[in-house]
């Protein structure tokens, strides 16, 4: 468990204490058992960056905020520079990079996602959660997997999709592909 994890999970704990939620109700309300939680919380497993957008809306808190632990300043723009966006380690398949994190309340959450080729055994990691994801492939080539569908991407192709539904992302032919994302 790295310290960045640790730091995030006592976060997440803090914002759910702090709104007075017991563990159980906070899991129900965030779609995932008590048990899953409780291990986000203690660190002990990985916590998409999915979940933590979902956290985020339900505890009333920014998504940076919980990333950082620094509450975001910015009211009226928000710039970052190229390649320095807040870093967001998750699993090791995807590489996130928040592009606004110091945006005070926003609407939408931009994302820089870089997608590492997986091993040949490796199973694809699938992901849900509510509302809508749009993407805009930079680089390389991607295989956008909603429930059964599998949509390739290539530069300049864009994706709109209820991201309440199972998806998954794979870098094709052996590269790595780099993808805008937007969480609405």
């Amino acid at each position: 468990m790295t310290v960045r994890l640790q730091q995030i999970a006592a976060r997440l704990k803090e914002a759910r204490e702090s709104n007075d939620m017991p563990l159980e109700w906070a899991a129900e309300a965030l779609g995932v058992t008590a048990e899953e939680l409780d291990h986000y919380e203690s660190g002990e497993e990985d916590i998409p960056v999915s979940f933590l957008y979902v956290a985020a809306k339900k505890y009333n808190v920014e998504l940076g905020e919980l990333l950082t632990g620094n509450e975001p300043q910015q009211k009226v723009y928000a710039l970052v520079r190229k390649n320095e966006g807040i870093q967001v380690d998750r699993i090791k398949e995807y590489d996130y990079q928040s592009l606004c994190a110091d945006f005070v309340q926003k609407k939408i959450e931009p994302l820089l996602v870089t997608v590492e080729p997986i091993e040949k055994n490796d199973k694809l990691h699938f992901n849900s959660h509510p509302g809508q994801e749009f993407h805009y492939l930079l680089e390389g080539k991607l295989k956008v997997v909603i429930d059964k569908d599998e949509l390739i991407l290539e530069p300049g192709d864009s994706l709109m999709f209820n991201c309440e539904i199972k998806h998954a992302l794979q870098a094709m032919e052996n590269h790595s592909a780099k993808v805008l994302v937007v969480i609405i």
